[in-house]
């Protein structure tokens, strides 16, 4: 099954996986401030602006994680201090869906104090509290469901969310709390 992009969200981390039919060579890099999904050398150019975005970021003690640029309002909106719960549905409400050929809707998450799994489609905006890792995807799985995924160990929960049954896995970041703050880690998968 192709659900495009997809999130799992729970209160001991999240993770994040590419999965594209039409633009296979990206990657994860860790930057800074932030986990960026880039396009990879050998990728031919293009000017689609829903190529290239920071899919993590970590703000104190909460992460964001998501599909696209609404990943930083978010984030700046909890550096200013509102609830996760206001930053997410603020921020999704105002980019709204994607306006390309398929209305593609944005997917969001904050793991903090409480985790919360956000998505804006064409016909609805849904932001929910999760105690347990939950899945929402870009396509077929477009309404957060419970998923039995352990997101507490980072590399393997990479790994995983990459090697998920779903098809056209591009890359993977997965991100998980530690008694200091966050860890992450990245699957690529195979590099030519």
């Amino acid at each position: 099954m192709y659900v495009g992009r997809f999130i799992v969200v729970g209160p001991e981390g999240a993770a994040y996986r590419v999965s594209s039919r039409s633009f296979p060579n990206r990657q994860v890099i860790d930057r800074e401030d932030a986990m960026t999904v880039v396009p990879t050398a050998d990728a031919p150019e293009t000017d689609n602006p829903y190529i290239s975005y920071n899919c993590v970021r970590t703000v104190g003690d909460a992460v964001v994680v998501g599909n696209g640029t609404q990943v930083d309002p978010i984030a700046e909106k909890l550096e200013l201090g509102y609830p996760a719960r206001d930053a997410l549905a603020e921020s999704l409400l105002a980019l709204d869906y994607e306006k390309d050929d398929y209305d593609t809707p944005r997917i969001a998450g904050v793991v903090g104090e409480e985790a919360y799994v956000g998505i804006v489609r064409h016909d609805a905006l849904l932001v929910e509290r999760v105690t347990e890792p939950t899945l929402v995807a870009t396509y077929e799985k477009d309404t957060p469901e419970s998923v039995g995924f352990d997101l507490s160990d980072a590399e393997a929960a990479a790994e995983a969310a990459y090697d998920h049954e779903f098809e056209h896995a591009v890359c993977a970041v997965a991100v998980s709390r530690t008694d200091g703050g966050f860890e992450t880690a990245v699957e690529n998968g195979p590099q030519d």
